[in-house]
């Protein structure tokens, strides 16, 4: 069992940064890929950034890319995303995500191709 739970939201102006973390359990957690996705009010889930299990491939969004940055750290097994010159319209829950396949080298855009999730955590910037 995978468990994942992310912290680090919170109420931030428009310019400023926040890191978000995500603590995942498990065994074989160090060869997942992981991403975080979040969800405005009133739209879907889109995936923000991803990062494999070796941390040598990332994707993000073009709408965050310079801005944000993901990473992980295999012996606290963490991954991170860094927030940074935040804007209203990044205003979501933030998830979390894991894709159990282990050693892949891909990155999945589509929500369901990732197995277990967090339980959110909330991002509000304020104009």
């Amino acid at each position: 069992q995978v468990h994942l739970v992310e912290s680090g939201g919170g109420l931030v102006q428009t310019g400023g940064s926040l890191r978000l973390s995500c603590a995942v359990s498990g065994r074989t957690s160090s060869t997942y890929t992981m991403a975080w996705f979040r969800q405005a009010s009133g739209k879907e889930r889109e995936i923000v950034a991803g990062i494999t299990w070796s941390g040598g491939r990332t994707y993000y969004v073009d709408s965050v890319k310079g801005r944000f940055a993901i990473s992980r750290d295999s012996a606290k097994n963490t991954v991170y995303l860094q927030m940074s010159s935040l804007k209203p319209e990044d205003t979501a829950v933030y998830y979390c995500a894991a894709d159990v396949r282990y050693f892949t080298e891909r990155i999945y855009t589509d929500a369901g191709q990732y197995d277990y999730w967090g339980q959110g955590t909330q991002v509000t910037v304020s104009s």
